[in-house]
């Protein structure tokens, strides 16, 4: 089974008022999401994000967010660059598609010689 993994692409600390204590001390991080097989590497297009207090720990959704929050959290969305989607595949992949060939290509040469009739 695939593993999906959250990567961090962007991390801020923001001088804004925390919802809850009215600290002023936030974390803005950005999250992209990758996907961890034993025959691949996907990159998604999946980005998400959180906003926490680093004084209380609590995590600030957009509902409690303010305008200076909601303003600071755009141009930082802005300046979040995630990677491309991407399929890579790992070795395990190549040396099974090259077992299946050499198999149908024996299997061929087998049934060319006579060998063995299907």
């Amino acid at each position: 089974m695939s593993k999906e993994k959250l990567e961090v692409i962007k991390e801020a600390d923001l001088t804004n008022n925390c919802p809850e204590c009215f600290n002023q001390e936030l974390k803005l991080t950005f999250y992209q999401k990758h996907k961890y097989s034993r025959l691949f590497h996907r990159t998604t297009g999946e980005v998400s994000n959180a906003i926490t207090c680093k004084k209380c720990s609590s995590t600030i959704y957009p509902v409690n967010w303010t305008q200076d929050i909601e303003r600071v959290f755009d141009y930082y969305q802005k300046m979040a660059h995630p990677e491309k989607k991407s399929l890579k595949f790992k070795p395990l992949f190549y040396a099974l598609v090259l077992l299946l060939i050499a198999l149908v290509a024996s299997s061929a040469y087998l049934y060319l010689e006579g060998v063995i009739q299907f």
